[in-house]
């Protein structure tokens, strides 16, 4: 099955400054798209935008402000205007621990990036690509989304909200030329864990210990191929996971 030639695409990313995020726009960019970046840090998305070969708009968004994320893409100057894939990549966690233990602020934290952050994104695109009957939106999600686990109740919550923010939109949108889909990682090694124990490198590195953990090209991989499928073909869910896991809790370690 021949893949659909992106050409030059207009791909916004959020979370583009670091992780998965910098990895898609590494991918998309070596395909010849023209890529929208957006992130909270300025200086990093302005150094990747710098080394891309490709036309980039850095934008620096913090995806919990509705108002700045609508400000941010009805003044998309008219040549970016026109997104056609959106990979909705921001997203966190913070803390680990039981819930009777856990700092509620970590909770809004959480909730506010990974599914209201989401929404508002997709509700200021989402308007563009059905009055233009074509794009992709392709949310990431987590392993954590699918299987909850122990000291993650919240962070599952919220990966489990994307999951089921997903599969609800492709039922609205259906028939609308818009595609949906949703990326379910397991372990990737990038800030990820760096962020959920406040800077603890020696702790952040032990969630890797001992196994191959994906990294953020592989899931940037994953979400070219899915978005290059030919028009007919919408892949609606891909997990993936590391060789040596087999679900969110089970992980062999040399």
């Amino acid at each position: 099955m021949a893949a659909t030639s992106l050409g030059d695409a207009c791909v916004l990313i959020t979370g583009a400054s670091s992780g998965i995020g910098r990895a898609c726009a590494e991918a998309f960019a070596a395909e010849g798209c023209r890529l929208v970046l957006a992130a909270r840090r300025r200086d990093r998305l302005e150094d990747l935008a710098t080394a891309l070969p490709v036309p980039t708009l850095p934008v620096e968004l913090d995806v919990r402000d509705r108002s700045a994320v609508d400000a941010a893409i009805g003044g998309l100057p008219p040549d970016w205007a026109d997104v056609d894939v959106l990979v909705n990549n921001a997203g966190l966690a913070v803390g680990f621990g039981p819930l009777p233990d856990n700092d509620p602020a970590d909770w809004d934290r959480m909730i506010d990036t990974n599914v209201t952050g989401l929404l508002n994104v997709i509700h200021a695109v989402l308007p563009g690509m059905l009055a233009r009957g074509r794009g992709h939106i392709v949310n990431i999600g987590s392993i954590a989304g699918r299987e909850t686990y122990p000291n993650g109740a919240v962070y599952c919550a919220s990966k489990a909200a994307v999951d089921r923010i997903t599969a609800g939109l492709r039922m609205d949108v259906v028939g609308s030329g818009v595609k949906v889909s949703v990326i379910q990682p397991g372990l990737v090694e990038t800030e990820f864990s760096m962020v959920r124990f406040g800077g603890d490198a020696e702790r952040a590195e032990t969630v890797y210990a001992g196994l191959d953990p994906l990294t953020g090209a592989d899931i940037a991989d994953t979400v070219l191929w899915v978005v290059s499928r030919p028009a007919h073909v919408q892949v609606a869910e891909v997990v993936v996971l590391a060789g040596a896991q087999a679900s969110a809790t089970i992980v062999h370690r040399r």
